[in-house]
């Protein structure tokens, strides 16, 4: 698969600027310590961004803000939020009203408790920032870090971001810098008894889990982010590529995967395909 230059894929895909731009400033409430932060983002998505366009003209098309009562578009400084309490009926806030919520963590991440992170299940975490000293924050900051080092905890605070107020994570990246992990409120994450169909019963034989215990072990290594790619953005930036240079579009022949019926035969193939696989990774230069 060829892809695109450096120069292409900086003409037809919008990547993020390689200078971190701060999102929130504020400070970390540590008992009494006071530390001024910066908060960054941690990812960038590199999803391909596409245009909806007229069939016909190729135009890009409009998203208008209409007013179906008055027949018309409504500028911004029009527009106010509202909550819908009954139908129908709605309580109006401005962005002063966000601004004047009488609580401290709309301008501070404060702490809350101390825990182990093996505690808290994945499902709770969300989105992560970096925290980094803002002037005169050096010092404590250092304390903190180096004091969860010492102890091996992280901590539980609450922020405004986004006009919400996030749970959230402290914990330290890399032996380096703080790390803040927003987190779902309880109430937020859906509960198993919501999901359909999972009260059933399956025997398993004792074959049939010595075979897929086999299987996990063939498939068993150190997690190395580095070799994991999004196959289907290279795929899709070759198709874009083809368009622009108005080559014939290579279609992938099938794969000629058969549906595996019968559970053990699955089992067998699959632990002789990764030891295949395994092997050949072995002798591989």
């Amino acid at each position: 698969m060829r892809l695109f230059s450096a120069e292409q894929y900086q003409n037809i895909y919008q990547v993020g600027d390689s200078h971190m731009r701060t999102i929130w400033n504020g400070a970390i409430s540590f008992g009494l310590v006071h530390i001024p932060i910066k908060l960054y983002p941690t990812t960038q998505e590199k999803s391909l961004k596409f245009n909806y366009l007229h069939k016909d003209c190729h135009s890009p098309l409009k998203y208008e803000k209409i007013c179906p009562v008055c027949n018309r578009e409504v500028s911004k400084d029009e527009i106010v939020w509202g909550y819908q309490y009954e139908p129908g009926k709605y309580v109006l806030l401005s962005a002063e009203d966000f601004e004047n919520i009488p609580l401290e963590t709309t301008k501070t991440i404060d702490i809350i408790d101390f825990v182990n992170l093996q505690e808290i299940d994945p499902v709770y975490f969300a989105k992560s920032y970096y925290l980094v000293p803002n002037q005169g924050g050096q010092k404590p900051y250092t304390l903190l870090r180096q004091a969860m080092q010492e102890t091996g905890q992280i901590a539980i605070a609450k922020v405004v971001l986004r006009s919400k107020e996030a749970l959230a994570a402290i914990r330290i990246y890399q032996n380096s810098v703080l790390m803040l992990e927003t987190m779902y409120y309880p109430d937020e994450i859906k509960t198993l008894d919501q999901l359909p169909s999972i009260d059933y019963v399956s025997t398993i034989q004792e074959k049939e889990l010595a075979m897929a215990v086999n299987l996990i072990s063939n498939l068993s290594a150190p997690f190395e982010p580095a070799k994991y790619t999004d196959n289907y953005r290279e795929a899709l930036l070759e198709l874009v590529r083809q368009k622009i240079d108005g080559e014939a579009i290579a279609v992938p022949a099938a794969s000629g995967r058969a549906e595996v019926i019968d559970l053990m035969k699955a089992l067998e193939e699959s632990i002789k395909a990764s030891a295949e696989q395994r092997e050949s990774e072995l002798v591989a230069p």
